[in-house]
């Protein structure tokens, strides 16, 4: 029976596992028994997903990751060449903790940068942005950008991947989708950002999934003209 994703010859697949129509395995990787992955996935060379580990829709893992079990990812998650996945926090090899494994959740539309590295038992919260080769060792708020070792917050980025600067009332612009986002400051001293113009569960319009103009060419605009003003 024909399969309805496709994986290369070279690659390992586990059963049982539930793989998604539309969903591509390169070689080398390796699917393991009971994972389960969405609709139209993308695996790249020397991948490996973890026993029992859930997977959501559209998500994008690029070469040379791991997915270990323990963890959930939810769709529109991009992984970026070589980021980094754990499971348990103080490992040691004289010692078996395959039962205490933590659970790490990877939120709808975070993207993890190349070399970074989640230590396990973190939330990445939904559209957070984690910088190239940041470590990430606490949870992670939605729309965050994270840099550094370790990883701290440092600004707000847009669904479409463009660092945003509030203004007094708390609000700024996307400039590439347009989108308006809105801190907003609590007595408790937390925050919250989010977008005031589409839910955070609800799909980009069509006319929004394909990107036209480079990122580099949106910084150089803002050296013109900010695009915090609405």
């Amino acid at each position: 029976m024909e399969t309805p994703y496709f994986a290369h010859p070279l690659s390992v697949i586990d059963f049982p596992c539930l793989i998604g129509e539309g969903t591509r395995i390169w070689h080398f990787s390796h699917i393991s028994e009971g994972a389960r992955i969405g609709k139209k996935c993308s695996f790249g060379q020397n991948t490996m997903v973890g026993r029992k580990v859930e997977i959501g829709n559209n998500v994008k893992v690029q070469n040379n990751v791991s997915i270990y079990t323990g963890t959930t990812i939810e769709d529109d998650v991009f992984l970026g060449p070589s980021s980094v996945l754990t499971n348990v926090t103080n490992p040691r090899a004289e010692v078996k903790r395959q039962s205490l494994y933590e659970e790490t959740l990877i939120r709808k539309g975070a993207t993890v940068g190349a070399n970074a590295t989640i230590v396990c038992g973190v939330t990445l919260g939904r559209y957070s942005f984690i910088s190239a080769g940041a470590v990430v060792v606490k949870d992670v708020p939605d729309y965050a950008l994270i840099v550094g070792v370790p990883g701290k917050q440092v600004g707000w980025m847009s669904r479409h991947g463009h660092r945003l600067h509030p203004d007094s009332d708390g609000f700024c612009r996307c400039p590439e989708s347009g989108f308006i986002y809105q801190l907003e400051r609590n007595f408790d001293g937390t925050e919250r950002f989010r977008c005031l113009d589409l839910d955070e569960e609800e799909p980009l319009p069509p006319e929004l999934k394909t990107g036209k103009i480079s990122y580099r060419t949106f910084k150089t605009r803002r050296k013109i003209l900010p695009f915090a003003p609405l």
